[in-house]
């Protein structure tokens, strides 16, 4: 999926230039090389890396709120990061110029999006230290999630059609246009929130079976806690920041593990849900490029389109063979 994110597109590129390209050698046409080494392979890392943090940072949430439903965005990030967007795109027009400019640059929109992550996680996090029951936490990450959605609906309300255009592009989401210095954040962030993660197998499986029982096994269920929630909050913020609201990925990918590999195995399910998100999200980038064509369809439309038919498709497969 990786060489065919790279080969496909408006120009299709053959495999042993691709290869020649990232190996030192050269491509037979020069624009190819550069089509691939400052478009397609930056849009590919990025890919992957969308695709592994969005789907264990879904898993993380399901595990921990023994809930199919959760999924990365439902500790109100997503909408955090939108309120700071928001912020930014929308209220424009009330800052002076020189600062206009340097809020509306993506740098500007990344910082105001990692601005409003961070402060709904600091909230979510303080609210856990005070609550015992895990489904009261998710309850409150709803409830500031329905809370800075209603003030982007405000926002929304007062702003220009060119505001609105803006801000409907960034919730559209965008594997694109990441300078090699954003994907080394974003790489660094990634990597950080697996390592948590993956930390978290053992607490994982010990929640599976509640947490009552989880204590008795000499699990430290606050510290636990954290752990994941801020590891979600890692994945789905950075993510969030440099590469949009990206839907589904979180939700489904660790559907599509369990029903792949029938178990509830952390240690088993960890590492494939952490395949299939990067395989998925690479193909719905390749889809989304529409090879041979010069339109560039949203990634947040495919990632559904393509996701929910797999789902379901591997649900009634599931039916028919119990």
């Amino acid at each position: 999926m990786f060489f065919a994110s790279l080969s496909l597109g408006s120009v299709n590129i053959p495999f042993r230039d691709v290869y020649a390209s990232l190996t030192g050698g050269q491509a037979s046409k020069s624009t190819w090389e550069y089509i691939i080494i400052n478009y397609r392979l930056p849009k590919a890392i990025t890919a992957i890396l969308v695709g592994t943090g969005l789907s264990i940072s879904g898993l993380l949430m399901q595990t921990l709120f023994r809930n199919p439903l959760a999924g990365p965005y439902v500790l109100g990030l997503s909408s955090g990061a939108s309120l700071g967007v928001a912020f930014v795109i929308l209220g424009a027009g009330f800052l002076p110029s020189f600062l206009k400019v340097i809020a509306l640059s993506s740098y500007g929109i990344v910082l105001a999006s990692t601005i409003g992550s961070t402060l709904v996680l600091l909230l979510v996090l303080v609210v856990s230290q005070r609550l015992r029951d895990t489904m009261a936490i998710l309850i409150v990450g709803l409830m500031f999630g329905s809370f800075t959605t209603a003030i982007v609906s405000v926002l929304t309300y007062f702003s220009t059609a060119e505001q609105l255009q803006k801000f409907t592009f960034w919730s559209l989401g965008n594997l694109g246009n990441l300078s090699w210095k954003s994907i080394t954040v974003l790489s660094a962030s990634v990597f950080f929130g697996l390592v948590l993660s993956a930390g978290s197998i053992k607490p994982l499986n010990a929640l599976l079976v509640g947490e009552n029982y989880a204590r008795s096994m000499g699990l430290n269920l606050r510290k636990a806690r954290l752990i994941i929630i801020f590891a979600t909050s890692i994945l789905a913020g950075s993510i969030t920041a440099f590469a949009g609201p990206i839907a589904f990925i979180g939700l489904a990918v660790p559907h599509i593990a369990k029903l792949t590999f029938q178990t509830s195995n952390h240690m088993i399910l960890f590492w494939s849900t952490l395949l299939f998100g990067a395989i998925i999200v690479l193909f719905c980038d390749i889809v989304s490029q529409m090879p041979g064509f010069d339109v560039t369809l949203p990634i947040n439309a495919i990632t559904s389109i393509i996701g929910a038919p797999v789902v379901i498709w591997l649900l009634i497969r599931k039916r028919n063979f119990q």
